[in-house]
């Protein structure tokens, strides 16, 4: 693969930064790779696999090296899709097909309900959107707990909640604040508070991203083709069933993905997906 061109610009509250992966014939459109919280090293693995065409990456604002100067304590899906608006003008190579990732799903969807002409196919890769859940009063109080956690007690009480949470397998009960609170030494996390608030997923985009509600009218009348996808592996998870509504919402049926919630991952994070499988199937539903 050539060598990452990273680039930077300017947005509003943030300096973003973005990489490019030259490849493939100038006739394909970019393949944009999107996370959130996650940032571009998330995606090493699955780029490789697409070698033919120019692929994206970038560090959403608050992330590693995109580094926000407003201070602000959260930020919501629009920020996200205006950054990812404006990565995409800034590469200026017309439409792009992107394949988004759990937050950054949510953050896709939000961007194809604004600027769907920036965008020629989007694989939205269980999208948590919780609103959409039958469940969701519960749901979603039981991931506002989470940063009220973190704020309250640190990062190895509040992952604890949102590891629990995240790979819960069916509805939350009404009751679900009576439960016992998992243990964070349980999941190998920190007990002791270090006192840092500043984590990206617990603390800025937690509420924001699980709270979202996507704009269905916007996303049907879209000239974009929108493909909702979920893990083999992960079916009664909260962000799979979470997908199996938004693909409901816009009157399709979810394309079934090899593995789990990190599907796609070769290892970063210490996570091992089916990369080659997974890569495969999301080639499969791009040429579609």
């Amino acid at each position: 693969m050539a060598e990452i061109d990273t680039r930077t610009l300017d947005a509003t509250g943030a300096t973003l930064s973005y990489d490019i992966r030259p490849g493939g014939s100038p006739m394909a459109p970019p393949l944009f790779l999107v996370g959130s919280p996650m940032d571009a090293s998330g995606f090493g693995t699955l780029a490789s696999h697409f070698a033919d065409r120019t692929v994206i990456t970038y560090d959403p604002r608050g992330v590693a090296r995109s580094v926000r100067t407003d201070g602000a304590a959260e930020t919501t899906p629009e920020e996200h899709a205006d950054d990812l608006r404006r990565v995409i003008e800034a590469v200026g190579a017309g439409p792009v097909d992107v394949f988004a990732s759990s937050g950054g799903a949510v953050n896709a969807l939000a961007l194809v309900a604004r600027h769907g002409d920036l965008v020629r196919t989007l694989v939205a890769h269980e999208p948590p959107t919780v609103p959409v859940l039958p469940d969701r009063e519960a749901a979603l109080a039981a991931c506002a707990d989470v940063r009220a956690t973190y704020l309250r007690e640190g990062m190895g009480p509040a992952m604890a909640k949102f590891i629990a949470i995240s790979s819960r397998k069916g509805p939350f009960p009404a009751d679900w604040a009576d439960e016992p609170a998992p243990s964070p030494a349980a999941f190998g996390l920190p007990t002791e508070d270090d006192g840092s608030r500043d984590d990206a997923l617990l603390g800025q985009n937690m509420r924001t991203c699980t709270g979202y509600v996507p704009d269905f009218e916007a996303l049907r009348s879209a000239q974009t083709r929108v493909v909702v996808a979920v893990g083999a592996e992960s079916e009664g998870e909260l962000a799979h069933r979470a997908g199996v509504e938004v693909a409901a919402g816009l009157g399709t049926e979810p394309a079934v993905f090899p593995s789990h919630h990190g599907g796609f991952l070769g290892g970063e994070y210490g996570q091992q997906g089916a990369p080659a499988e997974f890569a495969k199937a999301l080639r499969e539903v791009l040429e579609g």
